[in-house]
């Protein structure tokens, strides 16, 4: 039986200072909960969302078809992060497009749609929102914080900026930092929008427009990098849209591969915010804790407290095995008590987001190792 979820919202007016030195006050973080939370308050499990996804983590909108939460096979009654035992929360972030205060609404200040004036945020930013949040939910300490890709950017984060405050972090499909190529492919992403005649300097709000091509463009540069080789080769191999001979054209969509990807920034640019999309790459190619230890992730991650698990699956190239590999070490260096999967999956980066025997099975098991000592 799924859970049928309630989105709910804290607002906030005090000030939260950014990394950047700017500021924003007045805003509004949406969330949901699952499961009770319970009379020691120690079992909250906080969920961080990767880029395009929300606070909608589990669960289903009463009265809506197809509304499961984007992690909907990890976290409920039974599942591997099992609701029953714990009180999950999922929360969007600053800067989203899904309810959060973001480029989209309006500055109390100037009482215009912020658009491009939205400051820039960063993975830190979003712990010190979501530390906010506990606080109003009552919650000193978390039993865990999980993410996936950028999620578990956030996961690693709050086990540095928040050390006491977390007993076992979760960091599937993810990195310590950007390499290169992932920068690479962000600002590519991020001038197909800029460039798109209807952005209009990130004030296309006032104008009446969307910049779609650039957003559609966007989204198939990224959805291409989550994907494997291998699965685009299982799914759509050489095969042409209608089943035909070639057409000899430069710009009819022929093949399979080319129709999906139009599908799926098609579907994208309808509900997806451009700021939105240049704020959370942003804060991707920005995160990099060693930097302030001149490079040195061992000395990074000495302040930690918790136990980790950290999953990587063989053919994300996104983000590969080696680059847990790097956190792990790290963690052992200075004797932090680890657990590490590397799970052989076909499915690419979004592996971290399907159902595999093998990853949720080690998920549910690190969650029933500690969920007796949760009162």
């Amino acid at each position: 039986m799924s859970i049928i979820a309630t989105p709910q919202v804290l607002h906030s007016e005090a000030p939260l200072p950014l990394r950047s030195g700017a500021s924003i006050r007045d805003y509004e973080l949406t969330y949901e909960t699952y499961g009770q939370l319970n009379a020691a308050r120690d079992n909250a499990v906080l969920i961080c969302h990767a880029l395009n996804a929300s606070h909608h983590v589990a669960g289903v909108y009463s009265g809506q078809d197809r509304s499961e939460g984007w992690w909907d096979n990890m976290i409920g009654p039974g599942k591997p992060v099992d609701t029953d035992r714990f009180f999950v929360i999922g929360v969007n972030n600053l800067g989203s497009c899904f309810g959060s205060t973001g480029p989209m609404h309006r500055n109390p200040a100037t009482g215009e749609v912020y658009g491009a004036d939205f400051p820039v945020v960063t993975v830190e930013d979003w712990v010190d929102a979501q530390a906010r949040l506990l606080d109003a939910l009552g919650i000193r300490r978390l039993a865990a914080v999980m993410g996936g890709s950028l999620g578990g950017m956030q996961a690693l984060s709050w086990t540095m900026q928040y050390p006491d405050r977390v007993r076992h972090a979760v960091v599937v499909a993810s990195a310590p930092n950007l390499s290169a190529e992932n920068i690479a492919f962000n600002e590519v992403a991020r001038r197909a929008i800029v460039t798109d005649p209807d952005f209009h300097g990130g004030h296309f709000y006032r104008h009446g427009v969307i910049p779609k091509r650039g957003l559609r463009i966007a989204r198939m540069i990224g959805h291409i990098t989550y994907l494997s080789d291998d699965v685009m080769n299982e799914k759509f191999g050489r095969q042409l849209r209608e089943g035909i001979d070639l057409k000899y054209s430069t710009q009819d969509v022929e093949f399979q591969i080319e129709s999906y990807l139009r599908h799926q920034g098609d579907k994208f640019s309808d509900y997806f915010d451009a700021n939105t999309y240049l704020l959370i790459t942003r804060a991707l190619d920005y995160f990099d804790p060693a930097r302030a230890f001149q490079g040195d992730l061992t000395r990074a991650l000495a302040a930690t407290r918790a136990r980790f698990l950290l999953v990587s699956f063989t053919t994300d190239w996104r983000f590969p095995p080696a680059r847990s590999r790097e956190v792990v070490k790290a963690l052992l260096e200075n004797r932090r008590d680890v657990s590490y999967a590397e799970i052989d999956a076909p499915h690419g980066h979004d592996a971290f987001l399907l159902e595999d025997p093998r990853y949720l099975g080690v998920v549910r098991s690190y969650f029933d190792s500690f969920k007796e000592a949760v009162r």
